[in-house]
């Protein structure tokens, strides 16, 4: 049926599947309900074995001159053996390979220094905290800090609250 439905359509580039189903309907009438699954199992069937070319979401009859391309149900090519005598060599593992231990090191280039502003690149370094501040500000606030009696640096410790404790009274 398909192969009369693709030769009757006689389309350029092949049919598709619902015209070949429109035209499987129109000719035979009452059809299972499940016709659109048999047809799309014996479109890839007949696809798989070589009498039907799918290109382009079109299926045509196979040329017997064409060429026969390798799809997904093809089995593969069969190998030529080997000559008896020949030696296979060992394949290559996965991954990168391992450095030689006894290889000598690599030379190391010397850097060349780059005209330019005379700056050097990057964050410039921190520079020491001026002993009286930012404003000038007296040695007192500095005398506090280093005793202890003003806020030290960082997050204050978390306050856990005083537990209560229960007290029964008897009569």
């Amino acid at each position: 049926m398909i192969f009369a439905a693709i030769v009757a359509l006689n389309e350029k580039n092949g049919s598709n599947k619902t015209s070949i189903s429109k035209y499987i309907a129109s000719k035979y009438g009452n059809l299972p309900t499940a016709h659109t699954t048999l047809l799309s199992h014996h479109l890839n069937r007949m696809k798989g074995t070589g009498e039907l070319v799918f290109w382009k979401n079109n299926y045509k009859k196979a040329d017997a001159n064409a060429l026969l391309r390798r799809g997904r149900d093809r089995p593969p090519k069969h190998k030529v053996p080997l000559p008896p005598g020949s030696v296979l060599t060992p394949a290559r593992p996965r991954g990168r390979p391992t450095k030689d231990p006894n290889a000598s090191p690599k030379p190391v280039k010397p850097k060349i220094a780059v005209a330019g502003s005379g700056k050097p690149s990057g964050r410039p370094r921190k520079m020491a905290r001026p002993t009286g501040g930012m404003s000038g500000t007296t040695t007192s606030t500095a005398l506090a800090m280093a005793t202890g009696t003003g806020r030290p640096r960082g997050r204050p410790p978390k306050v856990k609250p005083v537990s209560v404790t229960e007290v029964s009274v008897q009569n």
